[in-house]
């Protein structure tokens, strides 16, 4: 019994990261209605100067921390005022393609520094002596790396519903015509919204790094299992990506446990988001707390 528990409080940890850095694709979709394909690069990205900034500039991780939240929260409003502002009103394929590109860019950039093919990990900064009871245990490490996480998905909510900027790009998600004609700026929102999303890809891949290690194709990957869970919840669902972040990380675990564990099978963690996406998209497309909209014609 006690195994059964100890997955269910590893699925919730991989889940809650899953949540947090699958809030800045929903953030970035429910602004613009584009998939930021370049999105495991921001993550790469936050967790890379954070460690540059802990290690080589010496600055305690808690402000590393801060700062590259900071750094990638520009970095990603750049990338859209250069490279997609341009493209407001085109085709959204056209869109889709600049973020890919995007990505390919940003791949070929990480690759030139050391970050992109050696591993990496932060000094240790917490107890190494995991908590344990009734014989489940969970680190320090992951234990904070939850307890953030959480913070940051309730005030990130708390700034949709209540701050007058997050009520304008809801407001911007819901009509962008209708917004622009009661005066609120809408490359303002599409720029703010693609700021928040790096600053979340940040924040997750700081957490993935202190939990799994550095590593550029890890960090990158992770970018591209989000995907099955934003479109399990519903890709402009906030509450969504919370929901379908901690079940995607339960059923990656319990596949992970029991399958690969008494199957004998190899890497059924790895496969089953993919396979849970096919499913979600045959029998509910829109996900589980996404909008279905009717159209007119």
């Amino acid at each position: 019994m006690s195994y059964f528990f100890q997955i269910v409080v590893s699925g919730i940890v991989v889940g809650s990261i899953y949540a947090l850095a699958a809030l800045g694709l929903v953030l970035v979709y429910k602004s613009s209605r584009v998939a930021n394909f370049a999105h495991g690069q921001l993550i790469a990205a936050g967790a890379f100067i954070a460690y540059a900034l802990t290690v080589w500039a010496k600055i305690p991780v808690f402000f590393s921390f801060i700062i590259s939240m900071g750094a990638t929260f520009f970095l990603a409003m750049s990338v859209e005022k250069i490279f997609l502002r341009r493209l407001i009103g085109e085709p959204i394929i056209s869109v889709i393609m600049v973020t890919i590109g995007l990505a390919s860019i940003l791949d070929g950039l990480i690759y030139l520094t050391p970050f992109g093919s050696e591993n990496f990990s932060f000094p240790a900064f917490l107890p190494h002596t995991p908590l344990s009871y009734g014989g489940v245990s969970i680190s320090w490490t992951q234990l904070v790396g939850v307890i953030v996480t959480m913070v940051l998905i309730g005030g990130f909510s708390w700034f949709f519903k209540k701050s007058t900027v997050g009520i304008s790009m809801r407001a911007v998600s819901d009509d962008q015509f209708a917004a622009m004609s009661v005066g609120i700026s809408v490359q303002t929102v599409f720029g703010l919204a693609w700021a928040t999303a790096g600053l979340s890809a940040a924040a997750a891949g700081c957490i993935i790094g202190n939990i799994t290690g550095l590593n550029f194709d890890t960090l990158h990957a992770f970018g591209v299992v989000v995907f099955p869970v934003v479109i399990l919840g519903g890709l402009d669902s906030i509450l969504g990506a919370v929901v379908a972040g901690i079940i995607m990380g339960l059923i990656q675990q319990f596949a992970s446990g029991y399958l690969d564990g008494n199957w004998g099978l190899n890497g059924t963690g790895e496969v089953m988001p993919y396979v849970i996406l096919l499913i979600i998209l045959l029998f509910k497309p829109h996900g589980l707390f996404g909008i279905h909209e009717i159209e007119r014609v």
